[in-house]
């Protein structure tokens, strides 16, 4: 009699699926351990949309993969060696692009504008903005504000902070002027000009700093009228991202981040 064939070898078909599954699986950690996002290609697309962005780059020490950003002229680890320059070059383009909105005004004599140390120096004549002892600020000076914000917010991403300073006269040569009142009305011409930024401007009002110092920073005698005049002024001193320095607080800065979340979250109003 024959013998019959035992049946054990019907499931041999499994041990090859079982190592095809396995294969596959290496094949996909594989590929998956492969998978990084390049840089370069990241910043190209980001500098498609926005030929003015300046790109953060990955953040080296911190331990995170990807490409990263921020927002507002914040300033974060970047490894382009370029991006100082890049930064500095539109704080220049900045300076030149006030120069000229202050000429197209004809505005000159009033109205001076330097570029120096990566900050942008604007020294307003205080009848640019106010009459007498007012702080209101008047329309030829919201005219050229107006003007000017547009300008800060084609260079934002390289904006790290703007201090506005009020400066007043001493009114009589052998007498210094009432303390209170000079540091406030001081104090109320800065207030109205960072108002005005804030209220027509993107930069963000962390970042905007009005300062009052009286009759303390004269550039003029004071002896008479004419040495008066150029003590009494309004300066915006516009300071450029500097990524070696780091040079907004990092309290700030997270204040930023977090009041912005804060409001993006927030309801709608009624």
């Amino acid at each position: 009699m024959k013998k019959k064939k035992g049946g054990g070898g019907g499931a041999n078909w499994m041990d090859t699926y079982g190592d095809m599954v396995t294969l596959l699986l290496c094949f996909f950690v594989l590929l998956y351990s492969m998978s990084t996002i390049s840089e370069d290609k990241w910043k190209a697309l980001v500098q498609s949309f926005n030929p003015n962005a300046i790109p953060a780059a990955t953040e080296i020490e911190g331990g995170t993969d990807g490409p990263s950003s921020e927002t507002g002229g914040e300033s974060g680890v970047f490894d382009n060696p370029d991006a100082q320059d890049d930064i500095d070059q539109m704080m220049k383009e900045l300076a030149d692009a006030i120069e000229a909105a202050v000429a197209a005004e004809g505005m000159e004599s009033t109205i001076q504008v330097e570029f120096t140390g990566g900050k942008v120096y604007v020294s307003f004549s205080n009848s640019v903005f106010f009459l007498g002892d007012s702080s209101v600020l008047q329309p030829a000076g919201q005219e050229i504000l107006s003007k000017i914000c547009l300008l800060l917010n084609d260079a934002e991403p390289a904006i790290d902070e703007i201090r506005v300073q009020g400066h007043t006269a001493q009114q009589y040569a052998n007498q210094r002027n009432e303390p209170q009142g000079d540091y406030r009305l001081a104090a109320n011409r800065a207030i109205e000009v960072v108002l005005f930024l804030q209220d027509n401007s993107t930069i963000h009002p962390a970042r905007m700093i009005p300062e009052s110092f009286g009759q303390w920073r004269p550039i003029g005698n004071n002896k008479d009228e004419a040495g008066r005049a150029p003590n009494r002024r309004v300066e915006m001193i516009i300071s450029g991202v500097d990524l070696e320095a780091d040079t907004l607080n990092d309290a700030i800065k997270n204040y930023i981040t977090t009041s912005d979340e804060a409001l993006e979250s927030a309801p709608a109003n009624p």
